[in-house]
């Protein structure tokens, strides 16, 4: 990967309709040799999938909680993930250092729906406790997987 892929990633990042032509007035290059850049780094596994974000407010999911996540002794990550995935409001999750053993993005429709969702996760047989902090307001917001 060179720094032409990464030009094309950041602004397919930006914008992942961009036109060809678009891209390669940005960067330099012609439409069809952005596309076989594009289609290399699809194939190389670097770009993993081209997707929307909606708006979570839009959505119905306005409500935002960062959630530190407290195991029993050692859990291992898989068994977290299990645990984790079967609550569809989680949004994302991560083991991480510290005192917590995770962190859990919930969005949820209202306070009660992330009440309940919370409750799901508490319940679990190796979750000990859960410190929650709900966010009044995002600031920035970027993504870089």
């Amino acid at each position: 990967m060179d720094n032409l892929d990464r030009a094309i990633l950041d602004l397919l990042r930006q914008n992942s309709r961009a036109g060809y032509g678009d891209i390669g007035s940005s960067v330099g290059l012609s439409a069809s040799a952005v596309k076989r850049r594009v289609d290399r780094l699809v194939a190389d596994g670097v770009i993993r999938s081209f997707t929307i974000q909606v708006d979570p407010t839009v959505d119905g999911m306005s409500t935002e909680a960062y959630v530190e996540l407290f195991c029993r002794g050692t859990v291992a990550p898989d068994e977290l993930k299990r645990i984790l995935q079967d609550v569809p409001e989680v949004v994302y999750a991560g083991t991480v250092t510290g005192s917590a053993d995770a962190i859990v993005q919930i969005r949820a429709r209202d306070i009660a729906s992330l009440e309940e969702a919370l409750e799901r996760v508490r319940i679990a047989p190796n979750v000990d406790h859960t410190r929650s902090a709900i966010v009044l307001s995002r600031l920035v917001n970027r993504s870089r997987d």
